[in-house]
């Protein structure tokens, strides 16, 4: 500190420079205590990221590394120390919060490289969201005493994990064979996350350390992509290990996935009753990816003819072959496809043809029912034709159910010539008997149910009569 002493108190120079000397020594003094200037030629810096974030419960691996304006003296114990908020160590004792000689640890630090190397390389554990700070590293070796008051490291602390990282290469085609990784920032490498997704989950996990020494936990997968890909949605979730649990987020990603036309198809519209001389319109439709373009042709004895360029074609209506006879084509970058034709039979069907299946359905209903007319009167009749059966003298009719039998003579002496021949005389005085049905009579024994016997009276026979 100076202090400017005006010989002239007539100058007005020295009353200007008096002012400036004041401002200078007391206006900004107090910013100068906040926070020890920043050195060009520093005689201790630093090789750190400039910020860093840290997962609440876990820990933090600081990658560091030193240079210095003195040859370090390998005699001596070469100490680090580490102080948050403000460089000036002197000034601002309370708080160093490490001393590597084990004189001060108010945090859950510890150097794990090699001071001799130049590796400054410390873990932070247990850390809180009260952690986060601004940090500065300092070197005590014997008589050389340096803080690296122009590398600070501030440390973010969150209670909310990071979410994962996926990564699929741009410009996504049908066919190509691509990798897909998920990756996650692992600010604790001893305890790495635990990643997980809906490829296949057989996925190599392996944690590698960045160009600026912190370390990133990768999987990854190689897939062949096909149209099915487009719009399939890619989750990656990473699990950090911390005190007391784990803490979970996931990332989810869309594939774009580009193919050539497919399931294209032609259709008829309208799709109702078309009488011959109508206009209908043809519509083509193709799923692609870039959207298809669409060409119709007509099938000839001299090839396939260019008709029309568009998805919507017009034309005149004759019958069902003139339309079979058109096709669309739709193109894109990756490729080509020929339509077919979608319900074409039962849409696009002229009035002749729709006539023609209303006359043979009348035709098969109106056969339908001679045939059941038949079949009843051929049912009806049998009735009749029972009833007829019934009186024979086989199976006497119902009436004569309840009826006695009777016994009646019959006379030989009538008979034909042709009983001439007979000559034993015995033969024509047998007992000739007649079988007859008789119904049931409530009053009759049982055994007379089944055969009832009417026996015939005899009459001698004169064997030189003649009949």
């Amino acid at each position: 500190m100076g202090l400017l002493v005006c010989w002239s108190e007539s100058s007005w120079i020295c009353y200007i420079m008096a002012t400036i000397s004041f401002l200078l020594t007391f206006g900004f003094v107090s910013g100068a205590l906040e926070e020890a200037p920043c050195s060009k030629n520093p005689s201790l810096f630093i090789t750190t990221p400039r910020k860093l974030e840290a997962l609440g419960g876990s820990c933090l691996q600081i990658p560091c590394t030193f240079n210095q304006s003195k040859k370090l003296d390998f005699k001596q114990n070469i100490f680090g120390i580490w102080i948050k908020k403000d460089s000036r160590f002197e000034q601002n004792t309370e708080n160093v919060i490490f001393n590597s000689s084990g004189s001060i640890k108010k945090y859950s630090l510890e150097i794990t490289g090699n001071l001799k190397m130049k590796n400054c390389t410390t873990l932070f554990d247990n850390l809180t969201t009260q952690h986060t700070e601004k940090y500065f590293f300092r070197i005590e070796n014997g008589q050389f005493k340096a803080t690296a008051s122009c590398s600070a490291l501030q440390v973010t602390v969150t209670d909310s994990p990071w979410r994962p990282s996926i990564n699929i290469p741009a410009d996504l085609k049908e066919h190509q064979s691509v990798t897909i990784s998920c990756s996650a920032l692992t600010p604790c490498p001893h305890s790495p996350p635990e990643l997980t997704w809906n490829l296949q989950q057989d996925s190599h996990r392996q944690t590698e350390k960045n160009t600026e020494g912190t370390f990133t936990t990768k999987t990854q997968e190689t897939i062949t992509l096909s149209d099915t890909h487009d719009g399939y949605n890619i989750r990656c979730s990473a699990t950090y290990p911390v005190n007391g649990g784990n803490k979970t987020a996931e990332t989810e990603v869309t594939l774009s996935v580009s193919y050539a036309p497919r399931d294209t198809s032609a259709s008829i519209s309208p799709s109702g009753l078309v009488s011959a001389g109508s206009w209908v319109e043809l519509n083509c439709s193709s799923r692609a990816k870039p959207p298809a373009s669409f060409t119709w042709f007509k099938n000839s004895k001299h090839g396939a003819i260019n008709v029309s360029v568009g998805q919507v074609y017009s034309l005149q209506m004759t019958n069902l072959a003139d339309i079979e006879s058109h096709y669309c084509v739709a193109t894109n970058l990756l490729g080509s496809e020929k339509s077919t034709w979608s319900h074409l039979k039962s849409q696009g069907m002229d009035a002749v043809t729709l006539w023609g299946a209303v006359v043979g359905g009348f035709l098969g209903i109106s056969v339908v029912i001679c045939v059941v007319f038949i079949l009843w009167r051929l049912k009806s009749k049998q009735p009749t034709l029972h009833q007829t059966q019934s009186s024979s003298p086989q199976e006497p009719a119902s009436t004569l159910e309840n009826q006695d039998i009777h016994y009646g003579d019959i006379d030989f002496g009538r008979m034909r010539a042709s009983f001439k021949t007979v000559q034993d005389e015995g033969d024509l005085v047998d007992c000739v008997y007649s079988q007859v049905k008789v119904g049931k009579d409530e009053n009759r024994p049982k055994e007379a149910d089944n055969y009832i016997y009417a026996q015939v009276k005899k009459k001698p026979v004169n064997p030189h009569s003649t009949y």
